[in-house]
């Protein structure tokens, strides 16, 4: 190799004394590593950018982390660009040596994991984070595993999920912020702050990913992996919003998703991957798919075969192929027989580089593979009491009828009953990353370290959780009469959530309806505590239980953060982001429908409704109680008619009108009445999260502006229309206080 050529390949890695620090973003461009990038690509032969292109998957076994032989050999060879579901300090170190060390142009992989809610620390899975409406304490949580996850070798994370979820059936709907566009876009944004900290190329930040684009949270029947179809209206008024936040807030990377959209899966969508992603939304990041996902075009039957699938997948604007290696298999051959512009790879590669280089990769490989930095970083106290904090904010109370809870500590006999009470590896949930279950705190272990010395606890399982044996009930119910009062502890097992977890029947499953039903018969004060990663139905515990409290996953802490609310050291304060059916049949129920020209009327048989069912959920939007109470006054606005230039403030007084200090939701809803196009009954526009003390009233204000009016009108434009519109303000999205002013 001759000297001029040494000097090249250093000024192109950063090897000739360039140490800057790179903190640009998704969305903008620094110049000096645009020419690093530029130099190092016209030294790359052809296999050598496929292989920038690839992502390969490491693997885990009963000794630890391993990865396949013919990887090693793929990544010596510099067909692998990055690898996933490796973690570790030693072990990316390891990894990243074979890249440095043993390839002809030195390039380092990046590494990605799934670090959805924590990556050591366990945070609740997003949808019971979505709960707490605490934009902050979800920053806080996704800063806190990017330190955990960068500290472990780690420089990628595959988070946010902004998919909308209206159909509980669906699993994946665990991943998620719920049902809503606005609050989904907001979550967004903080999870993308949170991930990326102060700035790409800083040890404490990771890359976040988009996922997954686009409109997998409406996947026919609920049912994972299936097919989406809507209007380009309904797609960018309710499904995009979220995915345009994360990228606004500089995202750095994207991945597909598995569903097709209109036809054309998404890994093949050039209508998603170019002209939205790239030329409407200026993303300059780079694009990987989920994964094998390019690979499925297949079945899809919208490719033929490997070489098919992977030029739709390029050509669509895919940069990175996770897993299938169809870009390995076949883009060369392609651009060798002249069927593929081999400036489609150059683009692709510059993106992938782009991140590399930001990373400081190319002056410090191994920056981010500090087994120091791992050992004081991980678990620490104050990611615990996050985790504990963050936990118990997403608890939501459903029902305190008799006002049982809070329980007091000082209980005689405690029975603690259910599948869930003692059940320490569901705690954390599915997509649980590198969290130790065995490190969660179960319920059971929250109430003993809760109670006061005098409380008796007692325990019997009461059932599986998914089974039909009745061997553990009689111990149950005997040990609930024995009680002065029960916590019966149910739900779903974790991995009945998350991916490939679609369910037809929301009911509790197995035969633990049987059991609370058995121990509601004892006669004895029973709170029910759910643990679950979607809405299920449940009517009958509704009708029947006078304390019901939702707590989702809740992660490491789950039992303390339990604890905490069912004895009062936390006022409960979550709201729902998903509406919770009374039925299966009424799915997709959520908040936010349109009208009909036949609104329900009960007493006229020929309006929309059914002839079994209700209407209305059991659980709306934005529920949630408090152990006090909060009273709302009316709405007051500062103008009743407004120009298309002007605001229009909103203000409602809400008073503290129980016993306990408690914080509230205060949400603003508004309803367009009249336009081009039907307008929805309701749509959230903004909301606050106040404390109060007990008596204590606060003016809430909301600003409304020509973006909160605006929508996609007849022809399509974005803006606004003359017209009246209603404003609501409540605790929820059904109750709520109303107020009117006219946009001339």
């Amino acid at each position: 190799m001759n000297r001029i050529y040494l000097i090249v390949i250093a000024a192109a890695i950063g090897l000739a004394g360039c140490q800057e620090k790179h903190t640009a973003s998704a969305s903008g461009s620094n110049s000096k590593i645009d020419h690093r990038v530029d130099s190092l690509l016209v030294l790359m032969t052809l296999e050598e950018k496929v292989g920038q292109l690839t992502l390969f998957t490491s693997d885990y076994d009963v000794t630890g982390p391993t990865i396949r032989e013919n990887y090693k050999e793929d990544i010596k060879a510099g067909k692998v660009g990055a690898i996933f579901n490796a973690f570790g300090a030693d072990y990316t170190r390891k990894l990243q040596e074979i890249a440095v060390k043993e390839t002809r142009l030195h390039i380092p992989l990046l590494f990605g994991y799934d670090v959805i809610h924590g990556h050591r620390t366990i945070f609740p899975i997003p949808l019971g984070e979505s709960a707490s409406w605490d934009l902050a304490a979800m920053e806080q949580s996704a800063r806190i595993a990017a330190e955990e996850a960068s500290a472990e070798g780690l420089h990628w994370t595959f988070a946010p999920m902004c998919d909308i979820a209206r159909d509980p059936r669906w699993g994946r709907m665990a991943e998620g912020a719920g049902e809503d566009t606005y609050l989904g876009s907001r979550i967004a944004e903080a999870r993308v702050k949170g991930f990326q900290g102060k700035g790409i190329g800083e040890l404490d930040a990771v890359l976040a990913c988009v996922k997954h684009f686009a409109a997998y949270g409406a996947v026919q029947a609920g049912r994972d992996y299936h097919t989406t179809d809507m209007s380009d209206r309904v797609l960018r008024e309710v499904y995009l919003p979220p995915y345009k936040a994360a990228v606004d807030a500089g995202a750095a990377t994207v991945m597909t998703s598995f569903n097709e959209l209109n036809g054309i899966p998404a890994s093949g969508n050039k209508y998603l991957m170019t002209d939205i992603l790239r030329k409407e939304w200026n993303f300059t990041g780079f694009v990987v798919t989920d994964y094998t996902s390019i690979m499925e075009m297949i079945p899809h039957g919208i490719a033929e075969d490997t070489a098919s699938a992977a030029a739709l997948a390029l050509e669509a604007g895919v940069d990175m192929d996770m897993q299938a290696g169809f870009y390995n298999d076949a883009l060369g051959k392609l651009v060798k027989e002249g069927k593929l512009k081999e400036s489609l790879i150059d683009d692709a590669v510059r993106r992938i580089l782009q991140k590399k280089f930001e990373l400081g990769l190319f002056e410090d490989p191994y920056r981010f593979s500090n087994e120091e930095r791992e050992k004081t970083t991980v678990m620490k106290k104050e990611f615990l009491d996050a985790a504990r904090d963050g936990a118990r904010k997403s608890i939501v109370l459903l029902k305190n009828d008799k006002n049982i809870l809070p329980l007091s500590k000082s209980i005689k006999r405690l029975a603690v009953i259910g599948p869930m009470a003692d059940a320490r590896r569901e705690m954390i949930g599915s997509w649980s990353a590198a969290g130790d279950w065995k490190k969660a705190v179960t319920i059971l272990e929250g109430i003993k370290a809760a109670v006061s010395p005098g409380t008796q606890v007692l325990y019997a399982k009461g059932s599986n959780i998914n089974d039909d044996s009745t061997k553990y009930l009689a111990q149950a119910i005997q040990t609930a009469k024995q009680a002065d009062v029960v916590v019966l502890t149910v739900g779903e097992a974790a991995l009945m959530t998350g991916e490939a977890a679609s369910r037809a029947s929301l009911n509790l499953p197995g035969i633990q309806q049987r059991l609370v039903e058995e121990i509601q018969k004892t006669g004895k004060p029973v709170v029910v505590v759910l643990s679950n990663g979607r809405p299920l139905t449940i009517n009958w515990i509704d009708q029947h239980i006078s304390s019901v409290v939702e707590t989702w996953f809740l992660g490491t802490q789950a039992g303390h953060a339990i604890a905490d609310v069912l004895f009062g050291d936390y006022n409960p304060a979550g709201k729902l982001t998903v509406t919770f059916p009374r039925s299966v049949g009424q799915i997709p129920l959520f908040y936010n429908m349109k009208n009909t020209g036949r609104p329900m009327d009960p007493n006229n048989k020929y309006t929309s409704k059914y002839l079994d069912e209700s209407n209305e959920p059991l659980y709306p939007f934005g529920y949630g109680l408090s152990y006090t109470t909060f009273s709302y006054g009316d709405v007051v606005l500062d103008k009743n008619k407004i120009s298309q230039q002007e605001e229009v403030k909103v203000t409602c007084k809400v008073t503290n009108s129980g016993k306990l200090a408690g914080e509230e939701v205060v949400q603003l809803y508004i309803r367009d009445l009249v336009g081009s196009v039907t307008r929805p009954v309701k749509e959230l526009r903004n909301f606050q999260k106040i404390l109060l003390q007990p008596g204590e009233s606060k003016d809430v204000t909301f600003t409304l502006t020509q973006q909160d009016l605006s929508f996609y009108r007849k022809d399509m434009s974005f803006g606004v229309e003359p017209g009246k519109f209603e404003v609501y303000i409540g605790g929820n999205s059904r109750d709520v206080k109303k107020a009117a002013f006219v946009l001339q």
